[in-house]
């Protein structure tokens, strides 16, 4: 596996480049979500493999002495809503996708890399054509700037699209550094079931999916799953509780990601 490049971190002023880092990887990778299924998950198991981390699944990876090698945050008020664990990904991380100003007075490593998050531009019409772009895909429509902003991008330097669920992000990004074969873990996307470290006494992040499912989350998901997913390019969803139909990313069992995982 190829080492991304050292450079001044974020708090020297400089970032890291999604272009330096573009398929750069290979073989498997973990995307760890907060969903109450990754606690059945023995990710001590799977240390060997890197984790893309995101919000507080960084408690499990803590517990389990991994590093994440990419932790992922969207969310601008998950520090102040939960500080510790925040801090704990800033200290336990080997790499940062956030947004600019969640580095500003950041408790940062001066060896972590710090890769700054944006969103990418909406599809043109020309995209909506065809379907597709030199960086990333989307829905096929003219006349529609909002069934083309359903999208997926194949490179982060040109920013990421929202579809309401940081999952999606690290998915994106799963794909940006090249990996081949991702395991979900986590990703039940089930707001009744609530984040696995949110024990009901502190502030609680809020929670979109029931809102955005039918119209950001899963017209997502179809698109990545109808036009990313191939033979270099592989999902798979170890949730058993997950919201995510097994017909759009095939569900596993850890006999399957053991195999995968070699």
């Amino acid at each position: 596996m190829n080492p991304l490049p050292s450079q001044l971190n974020a708090q020297r002023g400089a970032f890291s480049s999604f272009e330096a880092c573009r398929n750069t990887q290979k073989g498997p990778v973990i995307i760890l979500a907060s969903g109450a299924s990754a606690k059945q998950f023995p990710l001590a198991e799977f240390a060997h493999l890197p984790v893309i981390a995101m919000n507080g699944s960084v408690s499990l990876t803590a517990a389990c002495g991994v590093k994440p090698f990419f932790y992922v945050c969207t969310d601008k008020s998950f520090r102040k809503q939960q500080p510790a664990l925040f801090a704990q990904a800033l200290r336990d991380s080997q790499r940062l996708a956030l947004w600019p100003e969640q580095f500003v007075d950041a408790d940062v490593p001066p060896d972590t890399q710090c890769y700054p998050l944006h969103k990418a531009d909406n599809p043109g019409v020309l995209d909506g054509l065809r379907g597709y772009g030199d960086r990333h895909v989307c829905n096929r429509s003219i006349w529609s700037k909002r069934a083309r902003s359903i999208a997926f991008s194949k490179d982060m330097s040109s920013g990421y699209y929202d579809a309401r669920t940081v999952a999606y992000v690290a998915l994106q990004l799963a794909y940006h550094l090249g990996f081949e074969q991702v395991l979900l873990v986590g990703v039940d996307l089930d707001q009744n079931a609530g984040r696995f470290y949110e024990n009901g006494t502190g502030e609680r992040s809020p929670c979109g999916l029931d809102q955005h499912w039918d119209s950001r989350i899963l017209p997502s998901l179809t698109l990545m799953a109808q036009q990313v997913v191939n033979e270099h390019f592989r999902v798979y969803n170890l949730s058993a509780t997950s919201r995510i139909p097994p017909s759009l990313i095939p569900r596993i069992d850890l006999a399957e990601a053991r195999r995968i995982a070699i």
